[in-house]
């Protein structure tokens, strides 16, 4: 089978530990471990006294518990715990996809399942959300995707790249249509908690028997670097995807197992996800205010959750080249929208703490004049 890269993600791990202005992460300013502590007012002891041995491969019964009370009629043994969000898709399509196989994709996106379906042999096609239509998708694509036969379909809410919540409608035609061809349907929910209006987006989870749900810690807690993700499922497809994970990473480490669980206690989760909209909401009017600073380079449309604003500029430049050139000369790291299929776009993460943030959009605007004007 082809072997399609994942070009964004090596972007960004090549270069977001060697630029001083990271403005290429999708996520609010990670905590330190001190700083989550603090918050949950939980003493670092039993952080200490955690045996680096294994821990219980798909979570522990606390942890597995505690992700449980999100999810309405959702038992323990129906959650399992991977390396981040990206791992619990990958077993998903690992368990799923087979040569040949329909797999319908909504795009633009995040394209690991879009790769991994075409490395495991799939056709892939795709749904659009459309600009012109505020992000959401037409109803008449979604069931031409969507077609019958179709084995997986794959969907983003709150969505990555656009920062779009999908309309109730929309959502609806989605799982109907998933519905009526008898296909599965993996929601990737790790945005969810990182609306800018505070109103959590309803999860697919109980929309339907063959609903699949990944989430993780990464973007709308903060709390990337402990490499901590979930997939939801009914329970014969759990018991199956805990067996391709026995072949991955086998099970996450006890210290950030232990560190999870903080987070999620009810009270700290509530003020972690606070945390991450109060940094949406102070630095969102900043970075429009710069990006109208430009006139008319730029046209966007303002995200509804997520530290994320993709923005298509007007100059006759390639976007690689854009983000490349600000990058070597200006140590600032950008998304090219080309890592989504949208050339003539970048993308912005805004979750910095706002001091820096300000000085990144100083040196961004230094080098992209400097670029537009070549």
């Amino acid at each position: 089978m082809p072997f399609i890269p994942f070009d964004l993600e090596r972007w960004q791990s090549t270069w977001e530990n060697r630029v001083r202005y990271n403005l290429s992460e999708s996520g609010v300013h990670p905590l330190s471990i001190g700083e989550l502590l603090e918050l949950a007012g939980a003493p670092a002891r039993p952080l200490l006294e955690v045996r680096l041995g294994y821990s219980q491969s798909n979570g522990t019964d606390l942890l597995r518990s505690r992700i449980a009370t999100l999810y309405p009629g959702v038992s323990p043994d129906q959650i399992l715990v991977t390396t981040g969000s990206s791992e619990a898709s990958f077993v998903v399509c690992w368990r799923l996809i087979e040569p040949r196989d329909k797999v319908a994709v909504m795009l633009p996106n995040y394209l690991q399942t879009w790769g991994l379906a075409q490395t495991f042999g799939a056709e892939v096609s795709g749904f659009h959300l459309r600009p012109e239509r505020q992000w959401e998708p037409a109803p008449e694509e979604i069931r031409a995707a969507i077609a019958p036969g179709t084995k997986l379909v794959v969907v983003t809410n709150p969505h990555n790249p656009t920062g779009h919540v999908l309309s109730n409608d929309m959502r609806d035609a989605i799982v109907e249509r998933a519905a009526e061809v008898g296909a599965w349907l993996l929601a990737d929910e790790v945005y969810q908690g990182a609306e800018v209006d505070g109103r959590t987006t309803p999860s697919f989870w109980g929309s339907y028997e063959r609903v699949i749900v990944v989430n993780g810690l990464s973007k709308a807690y903060g709390l990337p670097g402990l490499r901590i993700g979930w997939l939801i499922a009914p329970p014969g497809f759990s018991a199956e995807a805990w067996a391709r994970h026995d072949y991955t990473t086998i099970g996450p480490s006890g210290a950030s197992d232990h560190l999870a669980a903080v987070a999620l206690e009810p009270r700290v989760r509530g003020e972690l996800l606070a945390r991450t909209r109060r940094i949406l909401r102070t630095n969102y009017p900043v970075l429009e205010t710069w990006l109208r600073g430009f006139g008319d380079t730029f046209s966007w449309q303002p995200p509804q959750a997520g530290a994320i604003c993709l923005v298509k500029y007007r100059q006759a430049v390639g976007a690689l080249d854009v983000v490349e050139r600000v990058r070597a000369e200006y140590d600032v790291l950008l998304v090219p929208g080309d890592h989504f299929g949208l050339p003539n776009h970048l993308r912005f993460g805004y979750g910095e703490e706002l001091h820096h943030f300000k000085d990144a959009l100083a040196e961004t605007e230094r080098g992209l004049r400097r670029v537009f004007t070549d």
